[in-house]
């Protein structure tokens, strides 16, 4: 689901669809050509590199949420992952520009409380995954439409202000949330085990992809499904690293399995980080 390379190219900000030139922007995307990238957009290019980056993400969020959670108290675990998140969505809004390691270390703490906040509404309040699918599906929606109607957009290519910013996180906890709940239903209430599930989401992303580079789905909604689905994908193959044999999986627990994550995070935000200041 790669976009082409963007130019980062200053927008004229007096109306809404400035910021993606060229296109005719609708609540599913837009009639002509992909949104184009302002200057002060403080999300990254949305590249082959960023999906990889997103999977990983996905994976570590789920296994170092289970790791704290069987480590400490619930409870304690659920509030350091709520500090740990405000902490970093306060530095990502403080900075002025997207900055690699800022970006996707609020990624992370996205993805770890997501799957906190995900789990705790199945376990604590014994609400079906279906259920919860549901719920984080309409909150989502709302999120989109406020947005849309506010912002007169959806694509991330124009996250320039702060407001366009808060829409942005607030749709993508929601989606980590809705991610978290359809990966467990797949998983436990269809009864597909954790490496199908990761196949079965695997293909569906497969067939999105194949859609939007036909033309038969524009980029923005493309995008947002894909960005909901690879959640599932990178827990259900992390899960499938972690967990016990017993369980389906490979044992290699959720400690190591969160490191390993962790280091290949790290390796590609120094990547993205040198070939930015090359560029």
């Amino acid at each position: 689901m790669t976009e082409p390379p963007q130019q980062n190219i200053p927008q004229d900000r007096s109306t809404p669809a400035a910021h993606d030139p060229g296109s005719t922007t609708t609540m599913t995307g837009t009639r002509t050509g992909a949104p184009v990238r302002t200057a002060l957009a403080k999300v990254p290019e949305i590249t082959a590199w960023f999906w990889v980056a997103k999977v990983l993400t996905t994976g570590m969020g789920e296994t170092a949420s289970d790791f704290l959670v069987h480590q400490l108290d619930p409870a304690v675990a659920l509030a350091l992952g709520g500090m740990g998140l405000a902490g970093a969505l306060i530095l990502q809004f403080a900075v002025r520009r997207y900055v690699a390691w800022v970006y996707w270390l609020a990624v992370v703490m996205v993805s770890v409380f997501g799957t906190m906040a995900a789990d705790a509404v199945h376990v604590v309040l014994g609400v079906p995954y279906v259920a919860s699918a549901v719920f984080f599906l309409a909150v989502l929606s709302a999120v989109f439409v406020i947005w849309y109607r506010t912002e007169g957009t959806l694509s991330i290519h124009s996250v320039d202000t702060k407001r366009r910013e808060m829409f942005y996180w607030a749709a993508v906890l929601t989606t980590f949330a809705l991610g978290t709940a359809t990966g467990d239903m797949t998983a436990y209430s269809l009864d597909l085990g954790y490496f199908a599930s990761g196949l079965v989401f695997a293909a569906v992303i497969a067939v999105a992809a194949l859609a939007y580079w036909r033309g038969w789905v524009a980029a923005i909604p493309a995008f947002w499904f894909a960005y909901i689905l690879t959640r599932p994908l990178g827990a259900s193959f992390a899960d499938w690293t972690a967990v016990s044999a017993d369980r389906g999986g490979l044992g290699w627990g959720t400690g190591i399995v969160t490191m390993g994550l962790a280091v290949c995070i790290a390796a590609m935000v120094a990547r993205e980080s040198v070939v930015g200041r090359r560029a």
